[in-house]
């Protein structure tokens, strides 16, 4: 008999939920709020708008926002210290799945001390964490409902999975109107890693009954929104969607775990410093081929979420839409389809083959993959 866990943060979404932070942070028992942003959110007002609520509910604050994409142990080891400076007893994240995952990392660290390299892999976190409400301004990452924190190791340049529950925030807070405020490119880099967390997780050995249904809700919805939200920042259906697939893809691979595409996206991550959404776009076609003969009538169900019609049709012809749906998406979206066109790292293949292999995501890929077949994979897909 298969034991299965599912966990989720309280959940508050909708349009102006963005004013709940300051009654969230209050009823968490904060007095000293540690603020985790981005130049880039800052500029948009959004963290403006976060103090202003953080005020209204009489709590102090301590602004950071030195967070680069794709964030660092450096940069998370600076976030801490100055978290302790200033005598913070709690945590609020406000941007990209960048923000989110570098205040999870240095609420890890603020309780439980030593470095974050100290972390990586699963269940590694002894002591509780501060409280956490998180409030995503992209519709990617699901960072704000999962139990991951992804961080580069710079030493090594490969991103790091600190997976526990414990990192799960307390409170989540989705508010569409913040995505009206992203590019087109951003939001179909993290719209594509929305998709790929529900693709992933749907077809995931550690898939369940619960998962399964956000999984399946999220592709429906991406496949129905993604594209016109990606034509106009000022589609509030569309955004409004996407912010509710996002969420629920990341409920289901918080729960479900990956596969392949992460394992394989987190090392090009870490060398070259490149978008995760814009890596998972390129892979994400090559492994649906190669891991198909795992979870055909799964790809079926894919395909029929994704808009295919399989009436009528073999098994074998439906299933085989899945990857035809979401490869016609990527070439609508204009995202890359090649690795060549991300940057030169052909000399790394093999570390990075073989460090992918041991990344915790492909534990749950539904087919065996060794660091050949990673390669082989990695060498298609340039």
């Amino acid at each position: 008999m298969q034991i299965s866990k599912f966990m989720t943060p309280e959940i508050i979404f909708g349009e102006q939920s963005i004013s709940q932070v300051g009654e969230s942070m209050s009823r968490l028992g904060a007095s000293r709020v540690f603020l985790v942003s981005d130049p880039g959110v800052v500029g948009y007002g959004w963290v403006e708008r976060v103090i202003a609520h953080l005020r209204e509910s009489g709590l102090a604050y301590q602004l950071w926002t030195n967070v680069t994409p794709n964030p660092k142990d450096f940069e998370v080891h600076e976030g801490v210290a100055l978290y302790r400076e200033s005598e913070c007893d709690a945590i609020v994240g406000i941007g990209g799945g960048s923000a989110i995952d570098a205040a999870k990392a240095i609420a890890l660290l603020g309780s439980n001390g030593g470095s974050i390299l100290d972390y990586e892999g699963v269940d590694r976190i002894t002591r509780p964490l501060p409280p956490m409400v998180m409030v995503p301004t992209t519709a990617g990452s699901g960072s704000e409902v999962s139990q991951f924190s992804i961080i580069v190791d710079t030493a090594r340049k490969v991103k790091m999975a600190i997976i526990s529950k414990s990192l799960i925030p307390d409170i989540a807070i989705i508010d569409p109107q913040t995505l009206m405020t992203k590019d087109s490119r951003l939001t179909a880099n993290t719209g594509v890693d929305a998709l790929t967390h529900a693709i992933e997780s749907y077809i995931s050995l550690a898939a369940n009954p619960l998962t399964e249904i956000y999984s399946l809700q999220a592709m429906r919805l991406i496949a129905a929104n993604l594209r016109p939200s990606v034509a106009s920042r000022y589609n509030p259906e569309a955004k409004k969607a996407m912010a509710m697939a996002s969420l629920q893809a990341g409920i289901a691979f918080s729960n479900a775990i990956l596969g392949a595409v992460h394992a394989m996206s987190h090392q090009l991550g870490g060398l070259l410093d490149t978008p995760h959404g814009e890596v998972n776009a390129v892979l994400l076609p090559y492994v649906l081929d190669y891991n198909y003969i795992a979870a055909p009538e799964k790809y079926r169900q894919i395909a029929e979420a994704m808009g295919e019609n399989t009436a009528g049709l073999s098994l074998a012809e439906s299933s085989r839409l899945a990857q035809r749906a979401v490869t016609r998406l990527l070439r609508d979206l204009d995202v890359p389809l090649t690795l060549s066109a991300l940057g030169s790292f052909e000399e790394h293949l093999d570390m990075l083959s073989e460090n992918a292999v041991l990344d915790v995501c492909m534990a749950t890929n539904p087919r065996d993959m060794t660091a050949e077949d990673v390669k082989m994979i990695f060498q298609n897909a340039l």
